[in-house]
């Protein structure tokens, strides 16, 4: 029976992600802040695994791995998904406060995650294991006033690539999945922000289009590895945006 942890588990793409692995018979650590919906799933699921942390809590972090190892035995994917997208604007209007917000959870929290995941994966019996990073189409390029989210998104990407190199002596893929408008609460609101103020907002797709492209990552065999996959909704603006 493969395991996965699924970081940002509560809402959105994490939470549609985890009930696509958990429908397959995965056992799915959940971890998040909010224990009362992570225990609400985990009520209606034999096999999750609530996992009550902080992202940015280095401890916090630790504990819930541990408890997760205890529990499932071994831990085969990570699905490092918590993210933020915090109020927008030009660079001299973000906040500092929004600004380092953005840093420590898009990039502490999966540099954490990825942490734990990767020391498991090391010393486990049968090494290896899949790390699966959450990018962005903000990793390559932006969207208007966003110079603290695409920031942390190309950072992203440069620890998926140098986790993809550090772990190949260990048995260890890691791949990034860039996702463009999958109709979350948070993408909502920018096309609720984007209506509001006369402008035309961008296409979206169903949240449950992403969580099938994770899961098909997550089910390749050691041997083989999604780098990167980008999946979007088709005519959003990307190819030829800015």
């Amino acid at each position: 029976m493969r395991s996965i942890i699924v970081t940002g588990a509560s809402s959105g793409i994490g939470r549609v992600t985890a009930e696509q692995f958990l429908a397959e018979g995965w056992i799915v650590g959940l971890l998040a802040r909010s224990a009362d919906t992570l225990n609400q799933m985990a009520a209606d699921h034999a096999k999750a695994i609530p996992l009550v942390a902080d992202v940015t809590d280095a401890d916090a972090v630790e504990a819930a791995f541990g408890t997760f190892q205890e529990k499932a035995g071994r831990l085969d994917v990570l699905f490092n998904n918590a993210g933020i997208f915090a109020p927008g604007g030009t660079i001299d209007e973000i906040a500092l406060e929004d600004w380092y917000q953005s840093i420590n959870v898009n990039l502490n929290g999966m540099f954490l995650c990825a942490r734990q995941a990767f020391r498991i994966m090391r010393h486990q019996s049968r090494q290896g294991g899949r790390i699966i990073n959450n990018g962005s189409i903000a990793a390559h390029v932006p969207r208007p006033n966003s110079v603290h989210y695409s920031a942390t998104k190309h950072a992203i990407t440069g620890l998926t690539r140098s986790l993809s190199l550090d772990g190949r002596d260990f048995g260890i893929a890691c791949g990034q999945i860039d996702i463009g408008n999958a109709r979350t609460q948070m993408v909502q609101g920018l096309v609720e922000n984007a209506v509001a103020a006369g402008q035309q907002p961008d296409p979206t797709m169903a949240v449950e289009d992403a969580a099938r492209s994770v899961v098909h990552m997550a089910n390749l065999p050691p041997e083989a590895n999604i780098q990167f996959m980008t999946v979007m909704a088709t005519t959003m603006p990307y190819i030829g945006r800015g």
